[in-house]
């Protein structure tokens, strides 16, 4: 039997743990000797296998998504198990209230969606590795398990998977030259500054609901809501505004430190990152930003100012 495993699982393996590329090479060799051993997932054709994490250093509980052909199998995806148990199987996890249930916890799609992250990850760093290495170099390393958790306790939600599998690929864009790679030069957020961004829109809630228990509700101000999970500022080192993830819809939102109303974008994480991929391969392709570079910082042009307008060169292609 012919094991493959995906190159987007190899990488993602070497960011969850030092001991998780040794876990799935071990794998793959008892799936060579049982390709059956898996049990049927959500996904169809899908097969699911699970790694105890405790028989390995460095490596945490794993759920591993493989399919079967005649002569060959491959493994299509890599994942912490905490990421695809259902929501029943953990009796101590506190959800919040409202609003998050609209987003139902489905082991399969779970999986699905650490890939898709991974895989848009994969392309924008691959492409900043090779056309825009200071941007490239600016992007952390990803976090650990245990910063991310911590991330979650400040929050007090539980944290969409889009969210935790990027983060553990990234925990946040310092930037280059002053400009981070996200479109409109904007950056990911550090899990430091997202705390801390939470916490402050968090207590300007709070000023608010007094003033609010006395309104209709069409006339309540909102200027934050528990499940806005600030990810992405204006520029590495600006955080007066940017966007949220709601872990309750999946979707992004603008805030502001100004408390603007709030402004609902149509994109969730996934799309985001698939679309910046997809610009930065095929720029012709661009519908809201074009990217260009100065030396070796992506730079888009929304955020070109006369001084350095003539050293932009946009990409083609």
């Amino acid at each position: 039997m012919n094991i493959e495993i995906a190159p987007h699982v190899r990488e993602t393996a070497s960011q969850l743990g030092e001991g998780v590329p040794y876990a799935l090479k071990v794998l793959a060799g008892r799936l060579a000797d049982d390709p059956d051993m898996g049990e049927p997932s959500a996904l169809p054709g899908i097969l699911t296998v699970m790694i105890d994490g405790d028989l390995f250093e460095d490596c945490p509980a794993l759920a591993v998504g493989y399919i079967r052909e005649l002569d060959r199998l491959e493994i299509r995806y890599v994942t912490p198990a905490s990421f695809v148990q259902p929501a029943a199987d953990n009796p101590d996890r506190q959800e919040p209230q409202g609003r998050h249930q609209e987003r139902p916890a489905v082991p399969g799609a779970e999986a699905v969606t650490v890939r898709e992250v991974a895989d848009a990850w994969r392309r924008i760093t691959g492409w900043l590795r090779a056309n825009a290495p200071d941007s490239h170099a600016a992007l952390r390393a990803g976090a650990s398990a245990a910063a991310v958790a911590a991330v979650e306790g400040d929050l007090g939600i539980p944290l969409p998977v889009e969210l935790r599998a990027l983060w553990l690929l990234t925990a946040g864009d310092d930037g280059a030259h002053g400009w981070g790679c996200l479109p409109g030069n904007k950056a990911l957020m550090t899990l430091e500054a997202v705390s801390a961004v939470h916490r402050m829109k968090t207590a300007a809630q709070v000023q608010k609901d007094p003033l609010n228990s006395g309104r209709p509700e069409e006339e309540r101000v909102t200027v934050w809501r528990a499940t806005w999970i600030p990810v992405i500022a204006l520029g590495p080192t600006d955080h007066t505004s940017g966007l949220y993830l709601d872990a309750a819809t999946g979707f992004l939102g603008r805030w502001s430190r100004y408390h603007e109303e709030p402004d609902e974008e149509r994109d969730t994480l996934v799309t985001y990152l698939e679309e910046m991929a997809d610009t930065l391969e095929f720029p012709a392709l661009a519908a809201r930003d074009k990217p260009g570079l100065i030396g070796g910082t992506l730079v888009w042009l929304s955020s070109i100012d006369p001084v350095r307008g003539d050293r932009w060169q946009p990409l083609t292609g």
